[in-house]
This record gives C-alpha cells, sequence and structure tokens, in this order.
C-alpha cells in the first residue's frame, strides 16, 4: 500500500508525535509512503494532487482539506484518513465564547468525506462520532527508548516544572498565585518552565529553560514534579496530555487538572494527583515537595503506565493494524 501523509509542518509538534515519529515502523512493515506539509497555494495542490496518483491512501493530519480537494479525492477512489488531536471544533480557552459555527461546519464537512477518523482522547471521539461512525482513539505518544527513566536523588532545591510552548503559557500565567504561595512557604522550592517564553514571578525562584528537541528530555529528568495546569472548559477536554505524558516517561511525578484525558493517564492519590481548585494545587503539590519517597514512588508508577500504553512502541502496531485496513 502507499499512503500519502499531509501535516501541519515538519517542525510542528503535533505532526512530529503523530506522524513523524511512526515512519521506521512504516518502514519496518512495508508500507511505502510519502509525507509533506500542506501545499500553501492552488499552484502547490495542483503539483500535490499529481504526484499522488498512485497513492491509494491521504492521511491528513489536524488541517481541514478545502472541499474541492476532498471531492477530486473521493472521484479517484482516494481512501482518506483524518488524525486530530485538538478541539479543533471549537474556540480556546483565551476566547470569551467557545463555540463557532465555521469551525464546526468545517470539521463536519471534513468528516463528510473521510473514510476513517483517529481521534487524540475519547473526548474528541465522541465529537467526532456525532459526523462519523468509524472513529478510533491513538494518544499522542512519547518515544519510550528516547524517554530513559531519571536519576532519583536530593538536591538543594524541589524542583517544580512545565514544559510547552507559547500557545498554552497563559495556563501557568493564570496559576501564578499557586505558584507564588509555594515560594512565600518553602524557600527550597523552584520553578522551572521549559519553553520560548516565560512568566515573571516574584517569591518564587524561577528557572528559564529554552525549549529544545534535542535537550528536552534531560530538561525533564531534571524536575522532580511535572504540573499541567489547565482550564474546566471544551477546548481544555481536547488536550491529548502529552506534557503528562512526558513527565511521567521519564518517572516524574504529575498533578493536573482533571480534565479530559488527564483523568485517565493520572489515577489520583496513585501516580499522581488531581487538582481542581488553587488550594488543591497548593495542597497536593505541598504534599509531594515535603515527601521525596512519596514522589519517587508515584514516579516510578507512573512511568509504568506510560511504557504499558502511550509509547510509540505500544501504538504503532495499532496504528499500522488501521493504516492496512484493519
Amino acid at each position: 500500500m502507499k499512503i500519502s501523509f499531509l501535516i501541519q509542518g515538519f517542525n510542528v509538534a503535533a505532526s512530529r508525535y503523530r506522524v513523524i515519529q511512526y515512519l521506521p515502523f512504516f518502514k519496518q512493515s512495508n508500507i511505502d509512503y510519502d509525507i509533506q506539509e500542506f501545499p500553501e497555494n492552488f499552484k502547490g495542490w495542483v503539483k500535490y494532487l499529481k504526484d499522488i496518483k498512485s497513492f491509494d491512501t491521504v492521511f491528513v493530519q489536524r488541517k481541514r482539506l478545502p472541499l474541492s480537494i476532498l471531492f477530486y479525492l473521493k472521484q479517484k477512489g482516494k481512501r482518506i484518513i483524518y488524525d486530530f488531536d485538538d478541539a479543533i471544533m471549537f474556540k480556546n480557552s483565551l476566547a470569551k465564547n467557545p463555540y463557532s459555527l465555521r469551525r464546526r461546519w468545517s470539521f463536519k464537512r471534513m468528516l463528510k468525506y473521510t473514510d476513517m477518523v483517529i481521534a487524540g482522547n475519547n473526548f474528541l471521539k465522541k465529537e467526532a462520532q456525532k459526523y462519523h461512525s468509524d472513529v478510533r482513539v491513538l494518544p499522542t505518544p512519547i518515544d519510550g527508548e528516547r524517554y530513559s527513566l531519571k536519576e532519583y536523588r536530593v538536591t538543594e532545591f524541589v524542583n517544580i516544572g512545565w514544559i510547552g510552548d507559547h500557545g498554552s503559557i497563559h495556563y501557568m500565567e493564570s496559576y501564578k498565585d499557586v505558584w507564588e504561595e509555594l515560594g512565600r512557604r518553602y524557600n527550597n522550592v523552584m520553578l522551572t518552565i521549559i519553553c520560548d517564553t516565560f512568566i515573571e514571578t516574584k517569591h518564587i525562584k524561577l528557572n528559564r529553560v529554552q525549549w529544545r528537541y534535542e535537550t528536552e528530555v534531560e530538561e525533564l529528568k531534571k524536575l522532580d514534579i511535572g504540573v499541567m495546569p489547565l482550564f474546566n472548559d471544551l477546548w481544555s477536554m481536547g488536550k491529548c496530555g502529552y506534557k503528562i505524558i512526558q513527565y511521567m516517561g521519564v518517572g516524574v511525578v504529575a498533578v493536573c487538572t482533571p480534565v479530559g484525558i488527564n483523568k485517565d493517564v493520572v489515577e489520583d492519590g496513585i501516580n499522581g494527583f488531581w487538582a481542581d481548585t488553587k488550594k488543591d494545587w497548593i495542597e497536593k503539590l505541598s504534599l509531594l515537595i515535603e515527601n521525596p519517597d512519596l514522589r519517587i514512588n508515584m514516579g516510578m508508577k507512573g512511568r509504568k503506565k506510560v511504557l504499558e500504553g502511550y509509547t510509540v512502541q505500544t501504538c504503532a502496531p495499532k496504528l499500522i493494524g488501521w493504516l492496512k485496513g484493519g
């Protein structure tokens, strides 16, 4: 079989983790493929449509295809698979009104011409099932070989960390009261942000780390606690918990807002903690700050769960089976 993968970009995280890191597994399974970014204009689409004549499947990652392209692909008998890992049918958390007729219509149209839908979590699956009968769930996985276990040791500071991009930094800003209160309570606590932009703090020591793919795993291993604060809104329900999977993948205990897939990955009180209110956040983080053995025990349990179901090594056979018609 021959598959054409259309991705957002080679440097886009979703493309990297939901398509690109699977490429070696596709090769091992004798899947012939081509991968390229979405054409930017009419001329680009004309060239693309000429190039895929010998391909039988088009795998579309997150973006919605123009109606004319969908018509053409179906007329030529191409199988279309659509993969998405965000609540693209809603506006993001910064919007006053999350509902968008334009986004909903675009999503519905894409699914109408799709043969199979792959969603990043169960909330997204339910949204897709409103318009399609064949919806599968595949988490956004880490590379289990790249994310090795951290070395547990007692250091001068307890390092609480967050990793993400500038589009999500507002979550950390919104929870600033939590980080500042911890800084007032403990003089041995540090907040690390691994990103390309940062918040400002007054009472807690802030460690700014520029995100780089080559160093992200080693930076994660320096953390003692990983955090993923969210809002309880429709956009956040579509999040696929990748930060949590990253933390747990190296054995770092996670504290998160119990929204969407976060509740599936983190088992409250077993391999991490849920925190609904800012009071909850301060209470759960304080407990972990004061108990290094608890951090290690939960971190080890979290890593075990990730290795069992949230690595590319465990997800690849499932995805390959679907691509081959299973």
